[in-house]
Formats: C-alpha cells, structure tokens, sequence
C-alpha cells in the first residue's frame, strides 16, 4: 500500500469503529443512525440499483465537468490575449460564485426540464469557476524573462504562448481541475435533487421518503467513492503530462 494512503485508510477504519461501537453500545435504532456493518450489508443488496444510478450521476459528471473544462480554456485564453477584458471578466466570475447552486438548480429544470441538459448545467456552473481562474493565474504567471527572451528570437505571439505561457500553466491548472473535480459529483448530485428521473440524487431522495436512513448512507458512500475515483484519475493524468511536478524522492546513503 502506498504510504501517503496508510494514514487515510487507517483513519477511516478507526472511523468505522468507533461508529459500530457508538451504534452498538448505544443501542441506537437503525433509521436513526445505523451501523456500518447493516449499511455496507444493504448496500451490497440493493448493489444493482446503486449501480444503475451511479452509472447516471458519472455520466452527468463526466459531460458537464468537459463542457466546464472546454469553456474554461476558451475563456482564459482569450482573456490571457486580451489584459483589458481580463480586469473586466474576472470580478464577475467572482460574483458569479455567490449565486447559490440550490436556488439556480430548479430554474434550470423549469426551462429545460428533466432531461441531461439542465443537470450538465449545473455541473458546469459549480466547476467552472476554480477551473477557469487557475487558468488564468497559471497564464499570468509565466515569467517575463522568458517570453522577452523569445520574442527577440523571432518567435510568434502562439509560439510564445506554447512554449512559456502554457507550461507555467498546466500545475495550476491541474490544481484547479482537483479541486473542480470534487465539486462535480456534488454538483450532479444536486441537480438530481432538483428533479431527475435516475441518479444518485434520485435514489436518496427516494430512500430518504421511505425512511431508509441505511440507503441514504450508502447512497452517500457512493458518492465519495466516485468523487475519490475521479481525483486519483485526475491526479494520474497529471503525473503523465506535467511530470516536472512530481516531488523527487532523495536518496540516503
């Protein structure tokens, strides 16, 4: 097992313990608060349709999370072309960030009811924002020396831009698109909440109204799980395309 992962594992299982024995001690009553044993039990009964669901609420992540990172590019190199419009964009993408996702997420079921669409939307508002400023950022803080130095070498504004501006930007970027990457089941989620025919979000709306506390839990299980998937897929890639940023191990002796 990796050694960063021990801690974390180790954690969780003392997590889970001292939750079985508060359950079991306390004598608490299974709609209350049950145990991680009876969730993990009914978990793996009803193992067909969580999967069922789950496949929904990936998929919905998958799309709005690319169609937040596509827009994401196209905005932060226009505004890294154009200083001007940037001073102008980037407060409002702030001020975007204090509209609340539970109060946008009807309205976009409202005007387009409940297929993908307003589901992918709201995906897309809640990861956009760490995703596009951390592009911006990473542009902004190529070094100059750099850029001048090419410049007098003849190179073109693009060439500039892939050979400076674009390196300095990718561990800033795959910082943001970490972070993003978490919001973007919690967001999917959220949108199920507000009207969905499959998904996560559905399937504990529906557990919740017939007081399976035990389901909820394990909808919430599910949950973290594919959240955790899509970070270590996540910080994979980064291993692969930005490999100057792995931490060098030194050697003793």
């Amino acid at each position: 097992m990796n050694g960063r992962a021990l801690p974390v594992v180790g954690g969780a299982a003392v997590l889970l313990v001292v939750w079985q024995a508060v359950v079991a001690v306390g004598d608490v009553a299974p709609r209350l608060l049950p145990s991680p044993a009876r969730v993990a039990q009914q978990a793996w009964a009803q193992r067909e349709a969580l999967a069922t669901h789950a496949g929904a609420t990936l998929g919905v992540t998958v799309v709005g999370f690319t169609a937040s990172v596509v827009v994401a590019w196209v905005l932060a190199v226009t505004l890294d072309r154009l200083p001007r419009l940037r001073a102008a964009v980037v407060p409002l993408l702030v001020a975007s960030q204090t509209v609340p996702v539970l109060v946008v997420a009807p309205l976009l079921v409202l005007w387009f009811g409940f297929g993908l669409t307003p589901k992918v939307l709201v995906v897309t508002l809640v990861t956009f924002f760490p995703v596009a400023l951390g592009l911006v950022e990473g542009f902004a803080a190529a070094g100059p020396g750099a850029s001048a130095l090419l410049a007098t070498m003849g190179a073109s504004r693009w060439q500039e831009f892939a050979y400076v501006r674009l390196p300095a930007a990718l561990p800033r970027f795959f910082t943001a698109l970490r972070i993003g990457v978490t919001y973007a089941v919690v967001g999917a989620v959220v949108a199920e909440y507000a009207g969905a025919v499959q998904g996560l979000g559905t399937y504990m709306t529906m557990q919740r109204a017939a007081f399976r506390t035990d389901l909820v839990l394990a909808g919430v299980g599910v949950c973290a799980a594919l959240t955790l998937a899509l970070y270590a897929g996540t910080s994979a890639v980064e291993r692969v395309v930005v490999p100057w940023t792995r931490p060098r191990r030194v050697r003793r002796g």
